[in-house]
């Protein structure tokens, strides 16, 4: 009675993948809107360089979300987006209050879970290449 319908299941997929796509894409826009303010001031965790860390980010925040929208490489898009948040996560934020590192907490878990199930039936990968969806 309480059980999900595959097309229920794919259309809940579609809102994760949309919602969370569009609410990273704005820290991106942001990102790239501030670039030459903030290049020169990025956290830079793992020693690329602020500039270059900015750069990943933006790719990561741009790039990979606006694949994630459109379910087109969907599980290989997740992977630099789930690396950003580890490491918002764990290292820039990992000496602050939860309340500072919860969002990024979200998002990686989101993201881990639409890994888990791939995008499900209204995505571009399942129109390309089929299969690989919840059901």
């Amino acid at each position: 009675m309480f059980l999900a319908s595959p097309k229920q299941i794919s259309v809940g997929l579609l809102v994760l993948r949309v919602a969370f796509g569009l609410f990273m894409l704005v820290h991106g826009i942001q990102k790239v809107m501030g670039f030459s303010a903030m290049s020169d001031a990025f956290p830079d965790p793992i020693g690329m360089g602020s500039q270059l860390s900015l750069i990943m980010a933006i790719g990561a925040e741009v790039g990979c979300s606006l694949l994630l929208i459109l379910g087109l490489g969907t599980r290989l898009a997740l992977l630099p987006l789930a690396f950003t948040m580890v490491i918002a996560l764990f290292v820039v934020h990992g000496d602050d209050p939860w309340k500072v590192k919860e969002l990024a907490a979200i998002y990686l878990t989101t993201y881990a879970a639409l890994f888990i199930t791939g995008p499900g039936e209204w995505s571009l990968d399942h129109k390309f290449w089929g299969g690989s969806t919840a059901k």
